[in-house]
């Protein structure tokens, strides 16, 4: 499913960019197009994120993720038909994107929230490094597939992602029957949703976690204005674009490799805070760069250090969080993931559009790395996480936060 997806999602991208181009835009102007695929993304999961939540919570959660992978299916098919036909309009592509946002929307909290009902929990921090690889290997090859498949023929992309589509489908539907945590029955939908949300504004560890990524990579997204650099920048073309795509797909696939055999056993929550802040510095590096080996140096820093992390946060998630709430937590997670990916996406793009694609980078990087800053003196707990042991009672995890606070004003 992954290889279907970032290949999709780098040629709408490309053929976003180009159409606006070629129609006389400037290079600021159609970078705007690029945040408005983000935005239109975006809006979706913003919408109907509590929902979809209390949905894999409530429904089989395979079988959710497995209707997710139909709606994806059915969005390649048109995007391959309409390009083939050389039809493929700038409304398509957006109309196409409100599509995949819904997607997404459904399948972030139904995958998240099953990995913790296949694996024991002593298990599940290898497992989340495991499965990561699988998918930033998706993330890797997707993109180079999308990429040079597409300076073969265009349509070719969204062909392969219908393929791959059907693949992941019957993937999926040879997993057996998951276990459902049970929910109390005399609680209302709207009752639930609003638990959900109250416990993550409750557990401090989970809080900190989920907004130090939504802030830092919303501020310093790069890969939104990934086809602003291949075209117009290091102008390097479709086949440049593909590297470049790949290149934090590598490094975040290696530190997940790194993780599956060697776990982080210590000090996990420093650790995710000096991951962000050179997660922020490579993307000014990146801003500056015009050799593309350099740029792709770069950005295979920016993705080791997110996949950094990626595994601390959802380590401490998912280990900090009770199986009955997992699916409506995973939506609040997925929902800050998307406001940092394609909302972060449309801000790069707006941000482009007024001060230019290196400044807004610049000004991106720069970003995360106060982010950083503040994050640890507003949630000291993330700076004395030595472990991804949860408290006995997961309800009680606010006397952490409480032990460190008195910790740091002591010091």
């Amino acid at each position: 499913m992954t290889l279907g997806q970032y290949a999709m999602i780098l040629i709408i991208g490309w053929q976003t960019y180009n159409l606006a181009r070629d129609a006389g835009m400037s290079i600021p102007a159609a970078s705007g197009q690029l945040a408005l695929i983000g935005l239109l993304q975006f809006l979706p999961l913003f919408v109907l994120t509590p929902f979809t939540g209390l949905a894999a919570d409530r429904f089989d959660r395979r079988s959710l993720a497995l209707l997710t992978i139909l709606l994806q299916m059915v969005c390649a098919g048109v995007l391959g038909w309409f390009t083939y036909a050389g039809t493929i309009s700038l409304p398509i592509l957006f109309a196409v994107a409100v599509l995949l946002g819904v997607a997404r929307g459904f399948a972030g909290p139904a995958y998240s929230a099953l990995a913790p009902n296949l694996v024991p929990k002593q298990l599940l921090p290898t497992a989340i490094a495991v499965s990561t690889v699988a998918w930033q290997l998706g993330t890797i090859l997707g993109a180079a597939m999308g990429g040079y498949l597409y300076s073969l023929g265009a349509p070719l992309p969204y062909v392969a992602a219908f393929g791959l589509y059907i693949v992941g489908f019957l993937a999926l539907s040879s997993v057996g029957k998951v276990p459902q945590p049970a929910m109390r029955k005399d609680q209302r939908p709207i009752g639930a949703i609003v638990d959900g949300l109250q416990y993550v504004g409750r557990n401090k560890m989970v809080l900190g976690a989920i907004t130090l990524d939504l802030f830092a990579v919303f501020l310093a997204g790069a890969n939104a204005l990934l086809p602003v650099f291949a075209r117009d920048i290091l102008q390097v073309g479709a086949d440049g674009l593909a590297q470049l795509a790949m290149a934090p797909g590598i490094g975040a696939a290696l530190t997940a490799a790194y993780f599956s055999f060697r776990p982080l056993r210590t000090q996990v929550g420093p650790k995710m805070l000096w991951a962000v802040f050179v997660f922020g510095l490579a993307t000014i590096a990146f801003a500056f760069s015009r050799n593309m080996a350099l740029s792709l140096a770069m950005l295979f820093i920016i993705g080791s250090a997110d996949m950094f992390s990626v595994y601390v946060r959802q380590s401490l998630i998912q280990l900090h969080t009770p199986d009955d709430k997992r699916g409506r937590v995973s939506s609040v997670s997925m929902l800050t993931i998307s406001a940092s990916n394609e909302g972060g996406d449309a801000f790069s793009g707006a941000l482009a559009f007024a001060i230019g694609p290196v400044a807004a980078l610049v000004a991106g990087g720069v970003g995360a790395i106060v982010t950083v800053a503040l994050w640890s003196r507003i949630f000291p707990v993330l700076r004395h996480t030595k472990t991804f042991d949860p408290p006995d009672d997961l309800l009680e995890v606010d006397l952490l936060e409480e032990r460190a606070t008195k910790h740091s004003q002591g010091a």
